[in-house]
């Protein structure tokens, strides 16, 4: 086999063209990562709180189900990967007994002894395919860390920075995504609001063989910021008896935690000078940064607008500047093709998301930038559906829209995870709550949406009956709710076949407003039509009956459904999915 070099970039993995047969044999062997943000102890404190499973998937059992034989088994995170012995718990691949430390000794703490760490948002592959980076995004937590693909051991982990930002827990770990050639991760510390670096040094043979937490790199994107607590670093053994080789070096002395862009506007409003124009920036926690191939960061803010910034420096430095108007808010999916960078805004994840409705698509001219000018250069809005409401920097529709999320009966859309085609010819963009996903032509991006499927129906054009959804329903949720997969963040095998789509649980725990789905797992889009359209054809079921926290405050307070037993019985809750090219078997 030979060896490919997949950038990933956001919540997407570059994929070979669809190919039209219903079940495709994989030429190239890979591995879907499933993300489950359950916790994987009973007893926790509440949703999302304590350990997540990592779920991993090879394609020759994935192919095998599709074929109509058995359900595909979860790889175990054993020294020998045991097919079947999944799902991965995610404090066993992290032990407790590995030992916190600064930049200069050990704290005195062990990782068992911290809290939240937990909530597995999503996982990545570097470019090459060997390493796969983790996310704990439990507020007040902040954990980042590194496993080893092939073998499924922990590499290294850290705990990231807390700031004063007036979030309540100055520091959480949203997402990270790898630089254009692997050598680095930025993070997105959302309730910190500071976008942060780890470099990464490898031997010739694309081994890490060192990962440094740079204080130095970090970036302020928030207001009259300081320094609460500094990252931190976890050494000692992992589970396969080897030495983690994370570590913490730099100075936040060195870091840019101003309050001014290059324009001399506010980085956050109300910073004490100039606000923006437009409506400016009002909240920068950070829920994205879309790394394109020139390892420019954008970054995208609950609240609207974008700060784009120049990863390779020390500190990195703000090159772009946009206000809330001109880019709206909750943006969580991005993927360059040429020279644009495709970026999309959807519903707030927080409370007052639950009665938002946004779908937007935009591209921005990656060659160009700002020049110390506000907007510059000016996005172009692809796609901005008329039903919007008139939140997060959308200046037109109605204020609200409060028909809730239930399938069948909800009005509101939510723009979240985008995929690509190999060679570059579409984007697909899933709906959270329509669900359903739209195409567009990377060609001729003015046209806006070309196709639209639903994940919904057997043929994915409304016929057919139903998916392979709600087959998979979790036991307790009604028929009616039955066939509602809620797709959330992408992938794509290396064949071009398949997206591989995180599908949410009846008890999300994130964005519960959002998110509540009827089949927890993965689900598999064909994709048709030379890649211009897709269908749902399998669903990899995940579950979880070891969590026994109540689901938290009501759903049907959300515009969802409070499924009867559901506390006691199913908690999985897959936000992300991803697929790892198995470079180790070339």
């Amino acid at each position: 086999m030979k060896l490919i070099n997949t950038k990933v970039t956001a919540i997407a993995a570059a994929m070979s063209l669809a190919v039209t047969a219903s079940v495709a044999v994989a030429d190239i062997p890979y591995e879907v990562w499933g993300s489950d943000q359950s916790n994987s102890v009973a007893g926790a404190t509440g949703p999302g709180q304590l350990g997540s499973f990592l779920w991993v998937w090879d394609s020759e059992d994935v192919n095998t189900q599709l074929g109509g034989g058995d359900d595909a088994q979860a790889m175990g995170c054993d020294p020998a990967n045991t097919p079947g012995a999944g799902p991965c718990d995610m404090l066993e691949v992290f032990p407790g007994s590995l030992k916190e430390v600064n930049e200069n000794s050990a704290t005195g703490n062990k990782l068992q002894d911290l809290p939240q760490f937990g909530r597995l948002h999503g996982m990545l592959p570097d470019p090459q395919n060997r390493y796969m980076n983790i996310n704990s995004f439990t507020p007040g937590g902040g954990y980042v860390g590194i496993v080893d693909g092939d073998t499924k051991e922990a590499v290294a982990l850290w705990r990231v920075t807390q700031t004063n930002a007036p979030s309540g827990t100055g520091r959480s770990l949203h997402m990270s995504f790898w630089s254009a050639d692997g050598n680095a991760m930025y993070l997105a510390n959302l309730h910190g609001r500071i976008l942060e670096r780890i470099d990464i040094k490898r031997n010739k043979k694309g081994k890490i063989v060192s990962a440094t937490y740079n204080k130095s790199a970090s970036l302020g994107v928030g207001k009259n910021m300081a320094i609460v607590d500094e990252a931190t670093a976890f050494s000692g053994k992992n589970a396969h008896g080897n030495k983690l080789v994370s570590e913490v070096k730099g100075n936040y002395k060195k870091a840019d935690l101003g309050n001014l862009t290059p324009a001399g506007y506010c980085r956050e409003n109300s910073c004490g000078g100039t606000d923006a124009p437009n409506g400016g920036r009002p909240g920068n926690v950070i829920v994205c940064p879309i790394v394109s191939n020139s390892d420019k960061v954008y970054i995208t803010f609950g609240g609207g607008g974008l700060l784009v910034a120049d990863g390779n420096n020390t500190p990195m430095n703000i090159v772009s500047e946009y206000d809330q108007e001109t880019l709206n808010g909750a943006g969580c999916g991005g993927i360059q093709q040429g020279d644009n960078v495709w970026l999309n805004a959807g519903a707030s994840a927080g409370g007052s998301g639950a009665t938002q409705s946004t779908f937007t698509m935009y591209t921005i001219d990656d060659t160009v930038s700002g020049g110390g000018f506000a907007n510059t250069p000016l996005p172009l809005e692809v796609f901005k559906d008329i039903g919007n409401t008139s939140t997060l920097g959308n200046t037109f529709g109605p204020a609200s829209n409060g028909t809730g999320q239930l399938p069948g009966t909800t009005t509101r859309r939510d723009a979240h995870g985008m995929g690509i085609t190999s060679d570059g010819a579409y984007i697909h963009q899933s709906d959270r709550l329509q669900n359903n996903v739209v195409v567009f032509d990377t060609a001729n991006p003015v046209a806006g949406p070309i196709t639209t499927y639903d994940l919904t129906s057997a043929n994915g054009d409304g016929t057919g009956g139903d998916g392979p959804c709600a087959a998979k329903a979790a036991d307790g949720v009604p028929a009616a709710y039955a066939n509602d997969p809620a797709p959330d963040l992408m992938g794509t095998d290396p064949n071009g076949d398949y997206l591989m789509v995180a599908t949410r649980g009846p008890n999300p725990v994130s964005v519960g407003h959002n998110a509540q789905g009827s089949c927890p797992g993965v689900g598999i889009i064909e994709l048709t039509n030379g890649g211009q359209s897709g269908k749902l054809v399998g669903v990899l079921r995940t579950t979880n009956n070891i969590d026994t926290t109540a689901a938290g405050a009501s759903l049907a307070d959300k515009g969802g459904y409070n499924y009867v037993g559901m506390d006691a019985t199913e908690k999985s809750d897959p936000h992300g999915a991803s697929v790892r090219i198995r470079v180790e078997d070339e």
